[in-house]
């Protein structure tokens, strides 16, 4: 790369940068393998009973995202749906969020105790594409006795845009999934 490429493309970084601070953007956190995450994900032993315990003491929600490497819609959802500041504090503020990897191969202990890949247990959920974000009951005596997909309260299957973003994870914390489908839910909100 030539010197003066190198020093234009700094200048337009740098006024991005200072765009977005001075907007009040958050902005997402690079992981090693170039996948993106957001500071206050959870950083867990990945034995999902305990991460469903400490929220729910927390008097929070678990949500599990799903992503890949080179996923150009988990990078959107990072980049513009958690960089608002009121649908990142939003989320933060009723969700503990644990992100696993569709490819993965770190060891997850399920709720029914048995151990696997994330790769093995995206199969077991039927993770098919990311972004995919799956949320859980509100406590362990929930989840008793059910297994992969019968376990979720709702899942968001995809990319959306911020605003029904924000609502899914709104219909999970209003807990509006026990009477009635997200779209009614989202008709109902958007009027």
């Amino acid at each position: 790369m030539k010197r003066r490429t190198f020093i234009a493309g700094m200048g337009t970084t740098l006024l991005a940068a200072s765009t977005a601070a001075a907007q009040g953007r958050i902005e997402p956190v690079t992981l090693d393998e170039g996948r993106l995450t957001q500071s206050w994900f959870l950083n867990s032993f990945l034995i999902l009973k305990d991460d469903l315990s400490d929220a729910a003491a927390q008097g929070k929600r678990l949500a599990l995202f799903w992503d890949q490497r080179g996923c150009p819609y988990c990078q959107e959802m990072h980049r513009v749906n958690f960089a608002d500041p009121a649908v990142n504090g939003f989320v933060r503020e009723r969700f503990n969020c644990l992100q696993l990897d569709l490819f993965g191969a770190r060891e997850v202990t399920d709720f029914d105790g048995q151990v696997m890949t994330e790769k093995e247990m995206a199969r077991k959920y039927a993770i098919a594409f990311t972004p995919t974000v799956q949320f859980l009951p509100p406590d362990v005596a929930s989840v008793e006795g059910k297994t992969g997909r019968a376990l979720e309260v709702a899942r968001m299957p995809g990319y959306f845009r911020p605003g029904h973003f924000e609502a899914m994870f709104a219909f999970v914390h209003e807990r509006a999934y026990e009477r009635e489908s997200f779209q009614k839910y989202l008709r109902a909100r958007t009027g």
